[in-house]
């Protein structure tokens, strides 16, 4: 069954198509600038050929009909005709109770809608691209991974708030966590490569948005993300865990709304607004080096707030013995002095950093897998490239397959 993987942003639509279950990668491409009158820069890439086109893309719906037209021509398409596509998947953010692996239909699109505003740049753009599909490829069944999902098996007591009971069930207010689909595949990928189905694992998940997840035998059992994708740790310009009692004594002193307060928090914080330099890691680093001390600041903390989530989650791991802690993510897999700063703190749980590995990853002739710490070391640092896509493809295939 071929399944194409969508990654949706409010204007932009980036696709790979997998032949599953096999989960061979038969494509690959992306379309930006979606609605905005301008050209699109667009590409295809299939069997390492890469052919860039540009042209005026209207909507999502637009997008979808070029990416399918680009599958299709040559002689050596890798989907000939729209029909032998078995169905689209999504890595869909939140809908609540509404977790898992879905059916795209109207109670769906309806619950994420209404709450939007828990990932308001992440449901819009999804809930209007899924009606605009639905309308224009009738026949072809779309779905949704919630990111949510993985993190069903977290045991309540490291899901639930100390808010009053109800906003549980009226307002679905509990730990939701999120990347869950790139701490599901590094999960069960460190699993494979330590030889131990069961493994404890803390998989750091490190980017523009940036989580901290523990998992045991590849299943989610605490996450640092709570009810919404803004908490656990600093992310690019999001402020991370906030103590929500400070709005009012700032909306008092500076006379703005709730709403001016969020947005500035949700703008002008995170790793952009320590630094004072970019939300982008490679800004902040050459910023450091160049002695700015915001910048160091915004990099010191960040590596203390991971630390403080990876040491929290290996205590509440008790006596498992705790496995692999994994970098994984655009700065997990490409800033070493992140990982020297985390790992440097994590002597007491067995891991001593290797420099000459740390340094090396992502040179021309490294693995794109590799370990960081010493031989010898009773728990291992591993660097994962993620592969979400893979997931979302799978689920997508468990799903239909089982209809």
């Amino acid at each position: 069954m071929l399944i194409l993987v969508a990654n949706l942003g409010s204007t932009s639509f980036k696709y790979r198509l997998l032949a599953m279950p096999e989960g061979e990668e038969r494509a690959r491409g992306g379309i930006d600038r979606i609605g905005s009158g301008q050209e699109s820069a667009c590409f295809v890439e299939i069997a390492g050929e890469r052919t860039d086109t540009s042209e005026v893309v209207d909507d999502h719906a637009a997008a979808v009909a070029m990416c399918l037209r680009q599958l299709s021509e040559g002689d050596d398409a890798p989907l000939p005709d729209a029909s032998q596509l078995g169905g689209i998947g999504f890595k869909a953010v939140f809908a609540g109770h509404l977790s898992g692996v879905r059916r795209v239909d109207d109670e769906l699109l309806a619950e994420m809608e209404r709450l939007s505003d828990v990932a308001p740049a992440h449901n819009p753009p999804y809930v209007r691209a899924m009606r605009q599909l639905r309308a224009a490829f009738p026949d072809i069944p779309l779905v949704a991974a919630l990111e949510t999902g993985f993190h069903e098996t977290i045991p309540e007591c490291n899901r639930v708030y100390a808010c009053p009971p109800e906003w549980r069930q009226k307002y679905a207010v509990q730990r939701w966590g999120f990347h869950g689909a790139s701490h599901r595949y590094v999960s069960r990928r460190a699993c494979e490569l330590l030889g131990a189905p069961e493994a404890a694992v803390i998989s750091c998940h490190l980017g523009g948005s940036s989580s901290v997840c523990a998992s045991v035998g590849g299943e989610s059992f605490a996450a640092s993300m709570g009810m919404t994708p803004q908490t656990g740790l600093p992310q690019g310009n999001r402020v991370g865990d906030f103590d929500p009692f400070a709005l009012p004594v700032v909306m008092r002193q500076s006379g703005m709304s709730l709403e001016e307060c969020l947005a500035e928090l949700s703008i002008k914080g995170g790793l952009a607004g320590l630094s004072g330099v970019s939300s982008d890691m490679r800004d902040i680093e050459e910023a450091a080096v160049g002695g700015n001390e915001r910048a160091q600041l915004a990099i010191d903390h960040f590596v203390a707030q991971i630390r403080f989530y990876v040491g929290g989650y290996a205590a509440m791991l008790g006596q498992r013995q705790l496995g692999a802690v994994v970098f994984t993510g655009g700065i997990g897999e490409n800033s070493r002095l992140v990982r020297k700063g985390v790992c440097d703190g994590l002597a007491y749980l067995g891991i001593f950093l290797d420099e000459k590995r740390n340094d090396a990853v992502g040179t021309d002739d490294a693995e794109p897998e590799v370990s960081i710490q010493l031989e010898g070391c009773p728990t291992a640092a591993l660097v994962l490239p993620t592969n979400e896509e893979r997931v979302v493809a799978e689920q997508t295939y468990a799903l239909l397959s089982a209809h």
